[in-house]
């Protein structure tokens, strides 16, 4: 199963790096360039311990929908997300949180399956790890800049 395991310094405390990675506002801010759409679900403000929100946005050329639960938290050190509808085969997105003397650590612990068998392993490898790597530090980004200025304020509503 490939995995993304990304670590992102943020110098804010740890409730508001939690509250923003769970914000739905700042998740469609953050991939706009896809067009991503909360369809259905919790479609806007801070998604919650068994919610779900339904993505809809194009990707690798494609409509694509993606309904996501939130099947465990822990306020503020964690939270995952899993697919329970979409075009992977399976989906688990771990987010951790630890509060360092300066700021926070969050931990983005990524894991994804695809069908197609070997064609599916190959495309893997040579495209979408990339491609799903770079959505997720492109989020993270905007995450850590939210949480580090006064804009973050408005998106915990």
């Amino acid at each position: 199963m490939p995995s993304i395991h990304l670590t992102t310094f943020v110098n804010a405390p740890v409730e508001r790096v939690f509250d923003l990675s769970r914000s739905v506002t700042l998740h469609k801010k953050s991939l706009e360039h896809t067009g991503e759409q909360a369809v259905a679900g919790t479609t806007s403000g801070l998604i919650g311990l068994n919610e779900t929100v339904t993505w809809k946005a194009k990707h690798i050329g494609k409509m694509r929908t993606m309904k996501i639960k939130v099947s465990s938290m822990t306020s503020p050190h964690s939270f995952t997300d899993e697919m329970a509808e979409g075009d992977f085969t399976s989906m688990k997105h771990e987010h951790h949180f630890k509060q360092v003397e300066n700021g926070t650590i969050m931990i983005d612990l990524f894991y994804f399956e695809t069908p197609y068998g070997f064609i599916g392993k190959v495309f893997n490898r040579l495209y979408l790890t990339r491609y799903l790597r770079r959505l997720l530090e492109q989020r993270n980004s905007m995450i850590k800049d939210y949480a580090e200025s006064s804009k973050w304020q408005h998106l915990l509503v």
